[in-house]
């Protein structure tokens, strides 16, 4: 057995079931091995080593799995780094393991000799190893899956092209010989009882209470639901939690932050308490103003309490287990009208979203084309979204109920993980339907290629439906309205203007399903199409540019800094500037304004 047989069968045994990856002669020892254990685990190829790590990443977040990846020395271990830093950064267990010139060539400026123990340090900075005898192993491999699996975070393991091809010599039951076994048990941390009681004395105090979970709450579900019952308090929701907690629950204001809505605003402007649990949300700006309001936190990561706001307590520990335990030590609220002020708002702010995505837009309102597939999403979808303006209606119009699940690259907030994430998905869960919403921006860069994936393994899949919902405006729009909105700039055409792409076309091409949407009356119909197809499906709707992603929070100085910037040379000027105070008036005025 060599080196590389062993790394393979050391992975059967940590029941890893795919290997997101691109070949290359760095990892030629790998290659060679899978070929002899029969493509176990199984080799998924990627267009591109950034789309492996991808969809690596989009298999453990839909998967609760550790997601592995694989590529070859130099340019394939430098093209990883993307999609490995969008795991590290929303906690996400992925392996990397990367192919190295042989060492005799180390230090001699060989053809892709980079120093990736260098390069990984920050990114795999839990653990990052190279592999330079065989008797390494397993024990280098059994820490990266653990430290990975338990840390919630990335790992390394890098292994020059001549180690691969060596004998595989167990390690020895001698001096300097490091032993190894497998498993990662799982603990339950729970914070000290004193704690807890410090904790239900804030809670209990307040007459407001306003709750934020993020990621770390879904698989707290029904102790947040008892939490919130028993304060009266309404829930708002960090955008990687948006599937932590049904929207379908009257007091869920949905999400929080630039991509927000309007009655997670309210709530926390007019809370005088708040409950953190599972999310270390960064924008303290949405959150209750310093000396306004007393805050309890909880969180799995010791360090990661104490962020973002002045907590008076902060809970280390599972966020089941620490509810659950909490909860007996919280007073029943009598008074119901601050939950009746959340639910009033939390409805308006619907019927909002219903009149917005009704605005007439030139071809298409995006508004409406998300809100038209809330409708129609089947209880069981895996949704991801791409970075960008697409991320906006994502997080507004979409009502997570029933098993759905949903993500986005939160924290890094990269373009191209869209499609890359719900390929991963499908490999996760082949029996459900996946659903990517990007932009044309994000579909150019990456999406575009990630279909050839798509093509190559679908008819694997129990389930066979894929969409992808290209938002094409022409436009990189996000950040053409930030520019308008923050740097009072107009539009730039010759850094955010975007080629027309027949993506439909493409997608025909690749042996998919495909069609051009124009027309508002044309959008509910393609949605149906596309989720009855027998094959991934791609959905060109060509949306206006011109209607604007305003966060609840801006106010009219903002609309008004647009407005200017648009005026000073944008070449839609006037339909920017209707969109926008339409979607502005619709916010505060009785029945949106239509009178």
């Amino acid at each position: 057995m060599k080196v590389s047989d062993h790394v393979l069968e050391r992975l059967r045994d940590w029941e890893v079931e795919y290997v997101f990856a691109y070949p290359g002669d760095g990892i030629n020892g790998l290659l060679a091995a899978w070929g002899r254990a029969e493509d176990r685990p199984r080799f998924v190829q990627a267009r591109h080593e950034e789309m492996a790590a991808f969809e690596a990443v989009g298999y453990a977040k839909f998967s609760g799995r550790t997601g592995v990846c694989a590529a070859t020395s130099g340019p394939g271990a430098i093209h990883l780094l993307n999609g490995l830093y969008d795991a590290k950064l929303d906690h996400v267990p992925v392996v990397a393991i990367v192919g190295q010139t042989d060492r005799s060539a180390m230090g001699g400026s060989y053809q892709q000799e980079v120093d990736l123990a260098a390069l990984y340090k920050d990114v795999a900075s839990e653990f990052c190893e190279v592999v330079t005898v065989p008797a390494q192993l397993p024990n280098v491999l059994d820490r990266a899956m653990r430290v990975a699996t338990t840390r919630r975070t990335v790992t390394a393991v890098i292994i020059p092209a001549d180690v691969q091809e060596l004998d595989h010599e167990p390690p020895e039951h001698a001096f300097k010989q490091v032993p190894s076994s497998l498993g990662a048990p799982r603990s339950v941390p729970v914070p000290a009882e004193e704690e807890l009681a410090r904790a239900a004395e804030v809670l209990n105090a307040g007459e407001k209470v306003a709750m934020l979970i993020g990621q770390g709450a879904r698989h707290a579900r029904p102790e947040v639901e008892q939490v919130a019952e028993l304060l009266g308090a309404g829930v708002a929701k960090a955008l990687l939690g948006k599937d932590a907690l049904p929207d379908t629950l009257p007091y869920v204001t949905g999400a929080i932050g630039l991509l927000g809505t309007r009655p997670s605003y309210e709530m926390m402007r007019d809370c005088d308490t708040l409950l953190v649990v599972g999310s270390s949300f960064p924008y303290t700006q949405f959150l209750p103003r310093f000396g306004r309001a007393r805050a309890v936190q909880i969180d799995i990561d010791p360090s990661l309490v104490g962020l973002r706001y002045p907590f008076e307590v902060n809970l280390v520990g599972d966020a089941g287990e620490t509810l659950r335990r909490l909860l007996p030590m919280l007073e029943p609220r009598t008074d119901g009208t601050w939950r009746k002020t959340i639910e009033d708002n939390a409805a308006r702010w619907w019927d909002v979203m219903e009149r917005r995505a009704e605005v007439p837009a030139d071809p298409v309102n995006p508004e409406h084309v998300v809100h038209a597939l809330d409708a129609l999403l089947p209880e069981d979808a895996i949704v991801a979204a791409d970075s960008g303006s697409a991320a906006n209606w994502y997080a507004r119009h979409l009502r997570m109920r029933g098993d759905m699940r949903g993500s986005l690259s939160g924290t890094l907030a990269t373009m191209g993980p869209g499609v890359p994430y719900v390929i991963g998905a499908k490999f996760a869960h082949p029996d459900r339907p996946g659903i990517a919403i990007v932009g044309d921006g994000a579909m150019q860069m990456n999406g575009l290629a990630e279909l050839i994936t798509a093509a190559k393994y679908y008819e694997e899949w129990a389930d066979p439906r894929l969409v992808v919902a290209v938002l094409n405006n022409r436009d990189l729009n996000q950040v053409t309205w930030e520019m308008r909105a923050l740097q009072g700039a107009p539009r730039f055409d010759a850094s955010q203007a975007l080629p027309d792409v027949p993506y439909a076309d493409v997608a025909r091409s690749f042996g998919l399903g495909g069609v051009r949407v124009e027309r508002p009356e044309d959008v509910e119909p393609a949605w149906r199409q596309a989720l009855a197809a027998d094959r991934p499906f791609v959905i060109d709707f060509r949306t206006d540019p011109a209607v604007p992603p305003i966060p609840p929070h801006a106010d009219w100085d903002q609309i008004k800094s647009a407005a200017r910037s648009v005026l000073k040379g944008d070449s839609d000027r006037t339909s920017v500037v209707r969109q926008g105070v339409k979607a502005k008036i619709q916010e505060f005025l009785p029945g949106g304004g239509k009178d």
